[in-house]
């Protein structure tokens, strides 16, 4: 048996088993998958209100496309170096600073009356959910040990799953009832209670003491991070030969290049690159960035197609969507505990994987001239559920493959590179849709990123 196999399945005994006890791992569960769920409901709730806040504030298509990439390129540029940060400081005090961080760039954001102030609520927005996310993992490790993590890391993914899905549909609702600062707004309660309750709840490891800060590793990596999400969003808006495009991805080839070598002379790196022996943990980045790219681009690849191809209105394509969180809820507080206890997360996200290639098929090669019910629902539960069959289960592979003292640089690690893969695909297959080959085409490169992950996933299930 493996030791991520163990971490889902053992039955150690948890300190502090009385009802005080349970009420207290509850509440620190209830803070942590919170600030999950407004983390993802972030990245995806503000394009459904995007028209109205182009026609209130009167902002271009450059202008407006910066309200998302502002968030996405802040938070992916900045989650390895916080996931660091919270591993030397106290990863409960990240915690609580992000979430403060993450209201205060909410709240600026909500009261913008100029795209200036708008894009800097949400880069504030950015940097908050980089500290938070990472330090709510590692957290999360250190609270639920043995029998009680297959639980908590269900309910994580569940609430990254429903986070994400949630947002396309309640952010129709919140704009054309209350406008397009609601969207913003509805987060702020959750968040706010999220730092109020960490240091009541949370229980952390102490900090490590006695470590230096590596300053340049750190701008390099970030600056990497950004650069390489900038020209996958540049590929996304253009083509992959655009200036944005080819800057961005050859300044990160060189930037990660740069990165290694200085990794490698300083006397405390920000990302020791020892851990990269282990092959799990490698294989597991890779995972990650591959995964990453498959489960993302899908919800991308399905508004887009339900819109494009099936002509539904953005309303009603945002209801389209609904059955994917509702799918994806209930599979990862149902199905993923009792997988996960059953064969482990190695062997889960194999699975997971596979059934996410199996969606994608069916929405590249189905009825299409059936109506949605036929043509579109069983592709998107198909997708859902490999979704969360796959998602958490790499997080924990990465996770177990750290030492305790990085667990906030794993989970950094394992944020950045989704969000890295997110992009990516994204970019590739958009392009792939929107061009000639058209959707069919870019589902059935979906399914086989998906299949060919599943088969890297594969090769570390027995060791």
């Amino acid at each position: 048996m493996n030791s991520t196999d163990t971490l889902a399945r053992t039955d150690l005994p948890h300190p502090g088993s009385d009802h005080a006890g349970r009420r207290r791992r509850t509440a620190a569960l209830a803070a942590l998958v919170s600030a999950q769920f407004v983390v993802m409901l972030d990245t995806s709730i503000v394009n459904v209100a995007l028209p109205s806040i182009q026609a209130d504030l009167g902002l271009d298509a450059t202008s407006l496309s910066w309200v998302v990439n502002a968030y996405v390129v802040t938070f992916g540029g900045l989650l390895l170096l916080f996931g660091r940060v919270a591993d030397l400081l106290g990863r409960r005090r990240v915690f609580t600073a992000g979430s403060a961080v993450f209201t205060v760039g909410t709240l600026l954001a909500a009261a913008a009356n100029h795209e200036s102030v708008l894009v800097a609520g949400r880069i504030v927005q950015g940097a908050g959910a980089a500290a938070l996310a990472p330090a709510a993992m590692a957290l999360l490790l250190v609270n639920f040990p043995g029998e009680h993590r297959a639980r908590a890391m269900s309910l994580w993914g569940a609430a990254s799953t429903v986070g994400g899905a949630t947002g396309v549909f309640a952010g129709g609702l919140l704009t054309g009832a209350f406008g397009w600062s609601s969207v913003f707004l509805v987060t702020v309660p959750v968040s706010v209670a999220a730092a109020f309750s960490a240091t009541r709840v949370l229980d952390d490891s102490p900090p490590v003491p006695g470590r230096r800060f590596d300053l340049l590793g750190a701008a390099l990596v970030t600056a990497a991070v950004v650069a390489l999400v900038q020209g996958a969003l540049g590929a996304v808006e253009g083509e992959w030969t655009s200036p944005r495009a080819v800057i961005g991805l050859s300044a990160a080839v060189g930037l990660l290049a740069a990165f290694v070598a200085v990794e490698r002379r300083v006397p405390d790196p920000l990302v020791p690159l020892h851990l990269f022996r282990s092959p799990v943990l490698s294989t597991g980045v890779a995972l990650s960035v591959l995964g990453g790219a498959a489960r993302a681009s899908t919800f991308v690849l399905v508004a887009l197609y339900v819109q494009k191809a099936l002509r539904m209105s953005p309303e009603l394509g945002g209801l389209a969507m609904v059955p994917t969180s509702v799918a994806g809820f209930v599979v990862s507080l149902t199905l993923l505990p009792r997988v996960l206890r059953a064969v482990g997360p190695r062997r889960s996200l194999v699975v997971g994987l596979t059934v996410l290639a199996g969606g994608h098929l069916w929405l590249a090669h189905g009825p299409a001239d059936a109506a949605y019910p036929v043509a579109v629902l069983p592709g998107l539960l198909l997708v859902a559920t490999g979704v969360a069959l796959s998602f958490t289960p790499t997080t924990m592979v990465i996770a177990s493959a750290a030492p305790d003292s990085h667990a906030g640089l794993a989970s950094g690690l394992a944020s950045s590179a989704t969000q890295v893969g997110a992009a990516l695909g994204t970019a590739v297959l958009t392009a792939i849709a929107l061009s000639g080959a058209g959707f069919s085409a870019a589902f059935t490169a979906a399914a086989g990123t998906a299949l060919v992950t599943a088969l890297l996933g594969s090769t570390i299930v027995r060791r």
